[in-house]
C-alpha cells in the first residue's frame, strides 16, 4: 500500500495521509487483499528520485509483492519516468495488478493505455498548476503585492492577505540602517547590534555579514521589492526613506574591497605608433625611488619587440617628449580661425553657384527629355500610318527610350548629389580648426583620437622622433586634405597671402556627375 502527500510540512495537508490510509485499508478488506507493507511518503511526485517510492519498486522487483494499492494513479507518479516504470513492471510481469478505489484498472492492453492516460493527465495537472501559480504571482506583482514571505521587519497578515509593518522590529531595522549610514561601522557591528536587539538566527547566533549586507541592500524597506531580478513598486508601507537607503548603499560601496589596478595599465599613446622595425610601440609605467625618499613616476614608450627574427635597438622615449612631438604634428595640420572663416564664406559662395548651375542643368535635361518624348510620339504616328517598318520602329523606340532614361537618371542623380560635398566640407573645416586647441590641451586621449583621424596608421617612431610614414610604393606623399593643409602652412610662411590665387572654378566639384573632392 502506498500513500503520499505533496509536502513534508506537518501543518499542511494534515488529513491527507490519514484519510488515504483509512480508505485504503477499508478497500483492501473489502477486496480481500493482503497488504505486505505500507509505504507513506511526504514528497512531491513532480520530479524523480523519491526514496520511499524507489524502495517500494525495488521490493516489487525482488518479488516481495506483485501488486500496489493506492488512492489514485496521481499518488504514484506525476512525472513520465516514474509512470513509465510502473507500466514497464506491468509489461515484465513483476506487477500483476494495480488497485485504486477511485480508478478502474485491469492488466490488459486497454487498461495500461488508460493508465498511461491517467499518468499523462497527472503530469499535465502539475505542469499547468505550476503555470497557473506563476501567473498568479505575476498578477500579484503587477498589483504591487510581494509574492513571498515578508522580510524581517514585516509580517504576512493572513486575514487581509497583505504584507504589513511589524511595529516592534521595524524600529530596530530602521536603527540598523541609520547606524550603518554613519559611515564608521562595519557589517559585523550591525550583526552584533541586531543580536543585542533580539534579532538572531534560529539557533540564537548572530547574523553572518552576508545576510546583513543583503538586508542593507534590500529595496523592500523603502517601498519597492525585487522579483525575478527586476525592481517593482510595492503597496506595503516603507520603514526607511530612499535617501537613507542611498546613503547606506554609498557607504557599502566606499567600504567595499578596493579594486587593484594593474601596475602597467595601457597608456594613452598606445595603438597607433609603429617602430621602424614594423612592430607596434607600447607604453610602460615606471617608478623611480631616490635615496633621499623622493619618488618619481614616468611613462616610457618603446618598441614592443614581439618579433622573433628582428632584434630592435630603437631607444625609448618619455611621454612628455612624445606629447610635444604629437602636438607639433597636430599644429601643422590645424586650420587657423581666419582661414576657416574665409573657407566657410567661400563654401557658401560655391554652394550658391552650384545651385544655380544645377538649375541650368536640370532645365537643359528637361528640355532634352521633352524633345525625346516628341520624337517618340512622331515615331509612333509614323508607325501607325505605316510609313515606318515594324523592325525600324522597334529599334528607334528602344534607342529613344534608352536616351530618355539616361537623361532622367542624370537629372535625378545631380539633384540629389549637387550639395553632397557641402556638409562633409563644412564638418572638416570645423574639425580642422579645433586641432589647434587639441594640440595645446593636456588630454592625451583626445590627441590620440585626433592623430589617428588625421594620420591613420602612418606614424612611426625612429630615433626618439615621430614622423609620417611615406608609402612604400610610388614614392609620392599621400594627397588628401590634411597633406594639402600642411603644404598650405609651408606656403603661407614663404608667400604673402595677397599672392595666393583661388581657381576660377572655386572649390566645388567641377562636373555635374560629381568627382572626389580634394583640398
Amino acid at each position: 500500500m502506498y500513500a503520499r502527500k505533496s509536502t513534508d510540512i506537518e501543518d499542511k495537508q494534515i488529513l491527507s495521509i490519514e484519510a488515504q490510509i483509512t480508505e485504503l485499508r477499508a478497500f483492501a478488506k473489502q477486496e480481500r487483499l493482503e497488504i505486505v507493507e505500507e509505504f507513506i511518503e511526504k514528497q512531491s511526485a513532480k520530479i524523480i528520485g523519491r526514496p520511499i517510492f524507489n524502495k517500494m519498486i525495488s521490493r516489487i522487483e525482488h518479488g516481495d509483492a506483485n501488486a500496489i494499492l493506492a488512492w489514485h494513479p496521481d499518488r504514484l507518479a506525476r512525472n513520465s519516468v516514474d509512470g513509465g516504470k510502473i507500466i514497464y513492471l506491468l509489461d515484465c510481469g513483476h506487477l500483476v495488478m494495480l488497485k485504486f478505489p477511485t480508478f478502474w484498472f485491469e492488466n490488459t492492453s486497454q487498461g495500461k493505455f488508460m493508465l498511461s492516460i491517467a499518468f499523462g493527465q497527472s503530469k499535465y495537472y502539475i505542469d499547468s498548476l505550476s503555470e497557473n501559480v506563476r501567473r498568479g504571482l505575476r498578477q500579484k506583482v503587477r498589483r504591487g503585492e510581494y509574492p513571498g514571505p515578508a522580510p524581517i521587519g514585516y509580517l504576512n497578515d493572513s486575514r487581509i492577505k497583505q504584507v504589513v509593518v511589524d511595529r516592534k522590529k521595524a524600529k530596530i531595522i530602521k536603527a540598523a540602517f541609520e547606524f550603518y549610514g554613519q559611515g564608521d561601522k562595519t557589517l559585523e557591528d550591525i550583526s552584533h547590534f541586531l543580536a543585542q536587539q533580539g534579532i538572531t538566527t534560529k539557533n540564537g547566533k548572530v547574523w553572518h555579514k552576508d545576510r546583513v549586507k543583503y538586508l542593507l541592500t534590500n529595496p523592500f524597506y523603502y517601498g519597492h521589492f525585487r522579483y525575478a531580478k527586476e525592481i517593482h513598486e510595492g503597496k506595503h508601507g516603507p520603514i526607511i526613506t530612499k535617501k537613507l537607503f542611498d546613503r547606506v548603499r554609498e557607504v557599502l560601496k566606499q567600504r567595499g574591497r578596493p579594486r587593484h589596478e594593474s601596475k602597467n595599465k595601457p597608456q594613452p599613446f598606445c595603438g597607433f605608433l609603429h617602430c621602424t622595425c614594423g612592430m607596434m610601440v607600447t607604453g610602460e609605467y615606471k617608478v623611480k625611488k631616490q635615496k633621499n625618499g623622493n619618488i618619481h613616476e614616468y611613462v616610457y614608450y618603446h618598441c614592443s619587440r614581439k618579433s622573433k627574427t628582428i632584434k630592435c635597438k630603437e631607444p625609448c622615449i618619455r611621454q612628455e617628449v612624445l606629447d610635444k612631438q604629437i602636438s607639433s604634428l597636430l599644429q601643422k595640420v590645424s586650420l587657423p580661425p581666419d582661414w576657416a572663416e574665409k573657407l566657410l564664406a567661400r563654401l557658401e559662395i560655391n554652394k550658391t553657384k552650384s545651385a544655380q548651375s544645377c538649375a541650368v542643368f536640370v532645365q537643359e535635361a528637361q528640355t532634352k527629355i521633352h524633345a525625346v518624348q516628341t520624337k517618340l510620339q512622331r515615331l509612333l504616328d509614323g508607325y501607325l500610318e505605316q510609313d515606318i517598318e515594324r523592325e525600324t520602329y522597334r529599334q528607334e523606340k528602344a534607342r529613344l527610350l534608352s536616351e530618355k532614361k539616361s537623361l532622367e537618371e542624370q537629372m535625378t542623380r545631380f539633384e540629389q548629389k549637387q550639395n553632397d560635398w557641402v556638409e562633409p566640407m563644412r564638418k572638416w573645416i570645423n574639425y580642422a580648426q579645433t586641432l589647434g586647441k587639441i594640440a595645446k590641451n593636456s588630454d592625451l586621449l583626445e590627441k590620440k583620437i585626433a592623430v589617428k583621424e588625421v594620420f591613420g596608421s602612418n606614424l612611426f617612431l625612429s630615433g626618439r622622433e615621430t614622423a609620417v610614414r611615406l608609402p612604400s610604393e610610388g614614392g609620392n606623399e599621400t594627397k588628401n586634405q590634411w597633406a594639402a593643409l600642411c603644404a598650405a602652412h609651408e606656403m603661407a610662411s614663404k608667400i604673402p597671402e595677397s599672392q595666393v590665387l583661388v581657381g576660377a572654378a572655386g572649390i566645388a566639384p567641377a562636373k555635374p556627375e560629381g568627382v572626389r573632392f580634394t583640398v
